[in-house]
C-alpha cells in the first residue's frame, strides 16, 4: 500500500494523540492469533483487520450453521456448512487485502497449540468451553504471550487480559487465578443450552480487540489483573481486581513436555467417567437396572422404548432412597447435563449403588432408536 493510501485509510486513528504513525506502524508489524471464529471471534477479527494489524491467524475447526447467524454476522446464509476459518478469511480479505491471514482449519490441542501460538505476539481466546480456555491459558503462560480472554452467557459478558502487566504492576495474573478449578460438566452451561443475546458477543469481541490494540501500540492502560463484567440488562460495566492465587498454579503444566501430555478433557470433565453411550445402555437394559428421568414432568419428548421412573432433579434426593432398590442406576435428562448433576448429588451418599449418566440424554437416545428401528424395518422389507 502506498504511503498516501495508508494514511488515508487509517487517518482517523492516526490523528489520535499518542497513536499517530508510530502506532499504525506497530499494528502493521504485529501478529495476532484469534482462536475461535464464532460470536466473539467474528467481531474481533473484523476490527483487527480494519485496524490494519499486519498478520492475523484464525483457528477454528467448525462449520457455519444457521444458529450461528444471529450473532456471528461475518457470515451469511450462503455460507452454511462452510468452514468458518476459511470463510472468515475470504470475507476479511475483501475488507482489507493488505492484511496477511493465516488459516488453521483445526481444533486447538496440546499437539498443535505451542507451535501455532509461538508465531504470534498476542492471543485472543474466543472459544466457548473450559477445556480450550485452560489449554490456551497454559500455552500462553509457557510461551510468555499476552492473552485476551472473553466469555458470554445469556445477558452477561466478561473480559480480561492475562499474562501481561502494566508498568506499575509486579505480577501477571492468568486464567487459573480467576478460575483455580474447572466448573464440572454438571454445572457448566453453554450458550447452546442457556442462550445468549446476539449482540452481546459483538460487544465483548470488540472489547477484546480494544485491549489487543492497546497492548500492541502502548496506548492507555491495559485491562491486566482486572476482570471487566458487562450486564446488558442494566447496561452496567463493573471492574474487579484480580490477585494471584498460589494454589491455582499447582495443576498447571510446568514445561512444554508436561503440557503436551496434559489431558485437559479429563481435567475439566471429572464426571464424564460416569457417562454411558446409547449403545451401552441398550446392552444394559436386560440387566437389573433402574432408569430415572430427572427432567421436569412436562418436558418432551418421551424416551422411545425406554421404561423410566420420573424423579425431577429438585426432588431426587428426597425420592431416591424410598423408591430405588436396584444397585445399578442410569440417570437421563434432555441432553445429558442434568443427569450428570444427578450423579454428583448422589454418588458420595449411596455407596451400594453404581450410577451412570446417559450421554446426550433423551435426544440422543431417541435419535439412536429411530435409526435402529428404521434399519430393522429395511431388513424386514428385504425378506
Amino acid at each position: 500500500m502506498s504511503q498516501e493510501n495508508l494514511e488515508n485509510r487509517y487517518h482517523r486513528q492516526m490523528i489520535l494523540k499518542s497513536f499517530g504513525k508510530t502506532g499504525q506502524a506497530k499494528l502493521a508489524q504485529a501478529k495476532v492469533l484469534v482462536i475461535g471464529a464464532g460470536g466473539l471471534g467474528c467481531p474481533a477479527l473484523q476490527y483487527l483487520v480494519a485496524a490494519g494489524v499486519g498478520t492475523i491467524g484464525i483457528v477454528d475447526n467448525d462449520v457455519v450453521s444457521l444458529t450461528n447467524l444471529h450473532r456471528q454476522i461475518l457470515f451469511s446464509e450462503s455460507d452454511l456448512s462452510k468452514p468458518k476459518a476459511t470463510t472468515a478469511a475470504a470475507k476479511l480479505t475483501a475488507l482489507n487485502s493488505e492484511v496477511k491471514l493465516n488459516v488453521y482449519n483445526e481444533k486447538i490441542t496440546t499437539a498443535n497449540a505451542l507451535e501455532i501460538i509461538s508465531n504470534y505476539d498476542v492471543v485472543l481466546d474466543c472459544t466457548d468451553n473450559f477445556e480450550s480456555r485452560y489449554l490456551i491459558n497454559d500455552a500462553c503462560a509457557l510461551l510468555d504471550k499476552p492473552l485476551v480472554y472473553a466469555a458470554v452467557l445469556k445477558y452477561e459478558g466478561q473480559t480480561a487480559v492475562f499474562n501481561f502487566k502494566n508498568k506499575e504492576e509486579v505480577e501477571r495474573i492468568n486464567y487459573r487465578d480467576l478460575f483455580p478449578n474447572p466448573v464440572d460438566a454438571a454445572h457448566s452451561v453453554s450458550c447452546n443450552e442457556a442462550g445468549v443475546l446476539g449482540v452481546l458477543p459483538g460487544i465483548m469481541g470488540v472489547l477484546q480487540t480494544t485491549e489487543t490494540l492497546k497492548i500492541i501500540t502502548g496506548i492507555g492502560e491495559v485491562l491486566s489483573n482486572k476482570l471487566l463484567v458487562y450486564n446488558a440488562l442494566n447496561s452496567s460495566f463493573n471492574t474487579f481486581n484480580l490477585t494471584k492465587n498460589s494454589d491455582s498454579q499447582k495443576a498447571m503444566p510446568q514445561n512444554n513436555e508436561e503440557f503436551k501430555n496434559y489431558d485437559y478433557e479429563l481435567y475439566c470433565n471429572s464426571l464424564l467417567s460416569f457417562e454411558i453411550t446409547t449403545e451401552t445402555l441398550t446392552e444394559m437394559i436386560d440387566k437389573k437396572l433402574t432408569i430415572i428421568d430427572v427432567r421436569n414432568p412436562d418436558e418432551q419428548p418421551e424416551a422411545v422404548d425406554l421404561s423410566t421412573f420420573k424423579m425431577p432433579l429438585l426432588e431426587l434426593e428426597n425420592l431416591f432412597e424410598s423408591q430405588v432398590t436396584s444397585s445399578q442406576v442410569v440417570f437421563i435428562c434432555q441432553t445429558g447435563k442434568r443427569s450428570l448433576k444427578a450423579v454428583e448429588l448422589l454418588k458420595n451418599n449411596y455407596s451400594g449403588h453404581t450410577f451412570y449418566s446417559l450421554k446426550g440424554g433423551v435426544l440422543a437416545w431417541n435419535e439412536f432408536k429411530n435409526k435402529t428401528n428404521e434399519h430393522s424395518q429395511k431388513e424386514k422389507s428385504i425378506y
